[in-house]
């Protein structure tokens, strides 16, 4: 009978990068989600509303008779503000487990030897859904531009609205970016998904209550800075050029928006940590 040695042998695979390990995990987590069916009809939902201001836009460069759709710079805010129904369900169905499911697991400790650092596991985590919240936001608001060339065959539009390439770019990532994190944070307080998203969306219409009843009581929309969707809109509609939304300073809904990403990452900084294997 052969004998085998079972001694050691050296790695033959790549070596990730330091630094880079990240990816791994953001690679792992969009192919899990890509994987289910229910996620993926969500996200073809999602492009529905695409769809149609596509076909909005064609009847507009080919119809005379409704000029009246034709695409203006208001008409891509209003396009990113549908998509908040989406980005909401998207969120919660994405970025629920995200922690939560590690931490049910048990598989911190995993995670988090050398050499993947806390730092990456955190960007690979955030990184999924940041991704996902990004393709149904900014891609969709970057074709409709794309699109609206194309039927209009010409740069007559883009030449007269080039501040949209820059606003639906930074107030997709600041939106994006903001949700993601809240949403993260929230993952790393419970090891039950179903709970987070349960707290997520009590958090959301909670506060979106306490403005509506504030708004009755003071007659003014001043506080409506204290919902986290509230400010966010009120900074999409200053990015875009338009009038503001509610009476809130915008310095406030900025403040607001910054108070809730810093009390986020502090959280993930307290909650994501594991047992360091020293090599």
């Amino acid at each position: 009978m052969p004998i085998h040695d079972q001694g050691y042998r050296r790695y033959g695979g790549d070596k990730v990068p330091r630094g880079r390990t990240w990816v791994i995990i953001a690679r792992s987590g969009i192919r899990s989600m890509i994987g289910r069916r229910a996620f993926v009809a969500l996200l073809i939902a999602a492009w529905l509303p695409f769809l149609v201001r596509a076909v909005q836009i064609y009847a507009a460069a080919n119809l005379p008779q409704v000029q009246f759709l034709a695409p203006t710079g208001e008409t891509f805010r209003q396009f990113l503000g549908q998509q908040e129904v989406f980005l909401f369900f998207v969120t919660v169905y994405a970025g629920a487990g995200l922690i939560a499911n590690d931490r049910r697991a048990n598989a911190l400790q995993i995670y988090l030897s050398k050499p993947l650092t806390r730092v990456e596991y955190i960007v690979g985590k955030l990184a999924v859904l940041f991704g996902f919240l990004l393709f149904v936001s900014w891609v969709p608001a970057m074709l409709l531009l794309l699109v609206q060339v194309l039927f209009a065959g010409s740069f007559t539009f883009i030449r007269s609205n080039l501040y949209l390439f820059p606003a639906i770019t930074l107030f997709a990532f600041i939106e994006g970016l903001a949700i993601s994190l809240a949403m993260l944070a929230l993952s790393s307080l419970s090891r039950s998904s179903r709970y987070v998203g349960i707290l997520y969306a009590a958090l959301l219409f909670f506060t979106q209550a306490i403005t509506v009843v504030l708004r009755a009581v003071v007659g003014t929309t001043g506080l409506a800075w204290l919902s986290f969707t509230n400010s966010l809109d009120q900074i999409g509609n200053a990015i875009f050029r338009m009038p503001p939304a509610y009476d809130s300073p915008l310095a406030l809904c900025v403040l607001s928006v910054v108070v809730v990403m810093g009390a986020a990452a502090a959280i993930l900084e307290r909650r994501v940590r594991g047992t360091e294997v020293i090599a």
